[in-house]
């Protein structure tokens, strides 16, 4: 079934003083978890908690970013997505009835991009309004499908000493409600109601963009931490000076992503997929692998799923690994994104390469390479300055290809038409309607472990094989200067 996107292919970059390195990924079917046991407060009345986000489980369902118990049979404090809403509440200890909450009225469906959340609570206000504020890029929000307000004085749960405040997962069960998204720069402030500025600022040149800054200068109080997740051995470590690291569950060194709210990755667009009827792909680790569905008959049985990002001009390199390849694999780039019950293979600005050796553009197949099979290793090398493509397989460009000889082509799978949507976008395919297929990308920020490690020359991704000269790994960044 096709899903509509508004997705922008080629996102502009404003220019950032303060660089965000690293996030943690997390994948929900991994139950990942976070906890970590409050002191003594500075103030049980006051806190600010700041997150950037980037959405992969989309449409799901108690989506925790934290939660902490009441202390008794009932109530927690959380902050969670619940398919498309986002909801900061408090329920009582004794039935579970709200104490107080927020809960949008507009929606965040986007997969692509990075999101900064602010929730400030301080319950000696006097506006009972101003107790509970929550800001999403810098703005405050103000309509709500569910507002109240909590009483004056009223205590947090998060911020209550000996209580255990979980990320990631429900309070009570560390493999429920679990997160699939990625989360930088995660700030916990004791004793203080801030508002966003402490956490990012406007572009001065793009005043619409809002950007982190660097928050280490903070008072985070008692109880406060902040996770910049920059130590792949000890992603829970509390750089704020205070200590109190945030044990991790669940989630591993290769979890550590380059991909941030600074330096926004490409992955595969959740919301652009063609798919039959009945049937659906799974997708996880941050939306970078994809195992297809399967049709129920020949007619239904073409899938094909495109990246968030895309390219019109510029040199651009990733990497697909394939794990299970009952399916026929294809991949390659394509000229749109999916509007129509339409094989890769069959269209005229689709180019791939297929897992029989053979590559196939406009319904047509013509021998070209190695055969491959699940974990080998396929290179995609797209030159838009000269409308070349090329393919690698464990790192060896097939058919003698040179992507370093420009306008000659030499050894080039494909010369490039005009893609019919005015981009090119990374495309992984399986057109086997009775069998499964499952591809890992990697747009420079692997969902797998790299044995080698190359980067492009800006000094960006990850890959496991040589990045040929004068390529690029597809974020906002090369975007910004090479798109």
């Amino acid at each position: 079934m096709p899903i509509n996107s508004f997705l922008y292919p080629a996102p502009s970059t404003p220019s950032f003083a303060y660089d965000v390195a690293n996030s943690v990924r997390l994948n929900a079917g991994d139950n990942p978890s976070g906890t970590v046991t409050q002191g003594t407060p500075t103030n049980v009345d006051k806190y600010t908690f700041s997150v950037w986000v980037k959405r992969a489980d989309l449409g799901a369902g108690n989506s925790k970013i934290f939660s902490v118990t009441s202390g008794s049979t009932y109530g927690e404090e959380k902050l969670e997505f619940n398919n498309d809403d986002l909801i900061w509440r408090q329920t009582e200890p004794s039935e579970g009835n709200t104490n107080w909450e927020r809960v949008t009225d507009r929606k965040f469906r986007d997969p692509s991009a990075w999101l900064h959340i602010v929730v400030a609570y301080d319950s000696s206000q006097g506006t009972a309004g101003d107790r509970c504020k929550m800001y999403i890029n810098g703005v405050q929000e103000t309509s709500f499908s569910g507002s109240s307000n909590p009483s004056s004085g009223q205590d947090s749960y998060t911020n209550t000493s000996g209580r255990a405040l979980k990320f990631f997962a429900l309070y009570q069960n560390t493999s429920s409600q679990n997160a699939g998204a990625y989360f930088a720069e995660m700030v916990y402030i004791d004793g203080q109601q801030l508002d966003p500025t402490s956490f990012g600022e406007f572009d001065s040149d793009s005043p619409n963009i809002w950007k982190p800054i660097d928050v280490s200068g903070l008072t985070f109080g008692n109880n406060g931490f902040y996770l910049d997740f920059e130590d792949s051995s000890a992603l829970g470590n509390d750089v704020s000076g205070n200590n109190n690291d945030v044990t991790f569950s669940n989630i591993a060194s290769t979890d550590q992503s380059t991909d941030t709210c600074t330096n926004n990755f490409a992955t595969i667009n959740a919301l652009q997929a063609w798919y039959p009827t009945s049937t659906s792909p799974v997708l996880s680790e941050g939306n970078l692998k994809i195992r297809t569905g399967k049709g129920s008959s020949s007619s239904n049985g073409y899938f094909y799923y495109v990246s968030s990002i895309g390219f019109n001009t510029g040199k651009w390199y990733f990497e697909v690994k394939p794990t299970e390849t009952t399916g026929n694999c294809l991949i390659g780039i394509v000229g749109r994104q999916p509007i129509s019950n339409a094989q890769l293979a069959e269209m005229a600005d689709g180019y791939s390469y297929r897992k029989d050796g053979t590559k196939r553009n406009n319904g047509s197949s013509a021998s070209y390479g190695a055969t491959y099979d699940s974990n080998d290793i396929i290179g995609v090398a797209v030159d838009l300055d000269n409308n070349k493509i090329y393919f690698s397989k464990n790192g060896t460009f097939q058919d003698s290809g040179d992507p370093t000889s420009g306008s000659t082509g030499t050894g080039s799978a494909y010369s490039l038409g005009t893609p019919s949507q005015g981009f090119y976008f990374p495309t992984v395919a399986s057109t086997d309607y009775a069998e499964h297929s499952t591809f890992e990308l990697n747009f420079g920020s692997a969902p797998y472990s790299i044995s080698s490690g190359n980067s492009d020359a800006n000094g960006y991704g990850n890959f496991e094989y040589s990045v040929p000269s004068g390529y690029y790994s597809i974020n906002t960044k090369n975007l910004a200067e090479f798109g």
